[in-house]
């Protein structure tokens, strides 16, 4: 069949806007957005600027955006999206400036994941084994989640919604990598905590929005919104605990652990602590709460199961489930 591709072209040598061009080609019943490329490159015009390497979804040079997706061109087929939108657009990944055409500059994606230390920075005592000598992964000491997994094709920087608007986010492939050195064990519990001191400072881990974006797009199914989950869990299990993100996570634990429910009204307050200034910016907040029914009778009785939230609470704190079950076995 012979279908139209409509792809995004720029030289910014030349260029002042990118513009699109459309390129009539008979294509295949396995023919994949790669292929095209590589044909309207080779047979109609040898200028068109496009990544490609291992043509194996190995690499992840490939990535590009296709019909408003990230995606690898050489796993995605022409029928199938064809199929999905009725037509074939081609982009560049977003978030990232153009060289030409297809072709972005990962510098600055690269910069990050060198910015999160990805490697083993200080060794634990056990990590050595004491036979050969060797600082080996011993089976069944390490769980990565299959952050291992990431090629870094750049789809889920290219998807991520505060990288859109924040370029100095760290972004999720590089947390998920620093996520995967977080848990080898290997690593010296200091030098973990030196981690995740890092992480959380701004552009870190607590400015993801958890738009789940960056899960849709990877190609490798590697999760990277679950990695930046865990590694927020690890910071406030580290105590590191005073980010507003953090104090957001804690306070909202705190206030269901107390009241049974969200108290909106003490929520603000739980975030903004003793800062005077930001204090006094959010009391207008708290009058329009009251007013719209958002704040809970202080002077109301106590929610029916209280008694139960708060076991549930406690026993998380013991970190044994069956001590949980025991103290909601007494409940009457």
């Amino acid at each position: 069949m012979r279908l139209t591709f409509s792809i995004q072209r720029y030289n910014p040598e030349t260029d002042v806007h990118p513009h699109e061009e459309d390129y009539r080609l008979e294509v295949g019943r396995g023919t994949t957005v790669l292929d095209v490329l590589i044909r309207i490159k080779n047979e109609q015009d040898g200028t068109l600027a496009c990544r490609y390497s291992c043509r194996s979804a190995i690499c992840g040079s490939c990535a590009m955006e296709i019909n408003g997706s990230e995606k690898l061109a050489c796993r995605t087929s022409v029928r199938k999206e064809l199929e999905r939108h009725g037509r074939i657009n081609i982009a560049p990944l977003r978030n990232l400036p153009v060289i030409k055409d297809l072709v972005v500059d990962m510098s600055s994606f690269w910069g990050k994941v060198r910015g999160v230390t990805p490697w083993i920075s200080e060794t634990s005592d056990v990590a050595t084994d004491p036979r050969s000598g060797e600082m080996a992964l011993r089976p069944g000491s390490y769980q990565f989640h299959n952050v291992d997994a990431c090629i870094m094709c750049g789809a889920c920087v290219a998807a991520c919604t505060t990288h859109e608007v924040s370029k100095g986010f760290l972004g999720p492939a590089a947390l998920a990598k620093a996520d995967r050195f977080l848990s080898d064990p290997r690593e010296s519990p200091a030098a973990k905590h030196a981690r995740l001191s890092e992480l959380e400072k701004d552009d870190g881990i607590w400015d993801c929005v958890r738009c789940n974006f960056c899960v849709q797009v990877c190609p490798k199914d590697v999760k990277p919104m679950e990695a930046i989950i865990r590694l927020r869990r690890a910071a406030i299990a580290s105590g590191l605990t005073a980010s507003g993100g953090a104090r957001h996570i804690t306070g909202f634990a705190d206030i269901i652990e107390h009241h049974g429910r969200l108290n909106e009204a003490l929520m603000p307050l739980k975030i903004v602590r003793f800062n005077l200034k930001r204090m006094l910016g959010v009391i207008p907040l708290g009058i329009r709460m009251l007013l719209k029914g958002k704040v809970p009778n202080p002077f109301g009785r106590p929610l029916p199961g209280i008694v139960q939230v708060r076991s549930i609470f406690a026993a998380a704190r013991l970190g044994s489930p069956q001590a949980g079950r025991r103290r909601l076995a007494k409940v009457p």
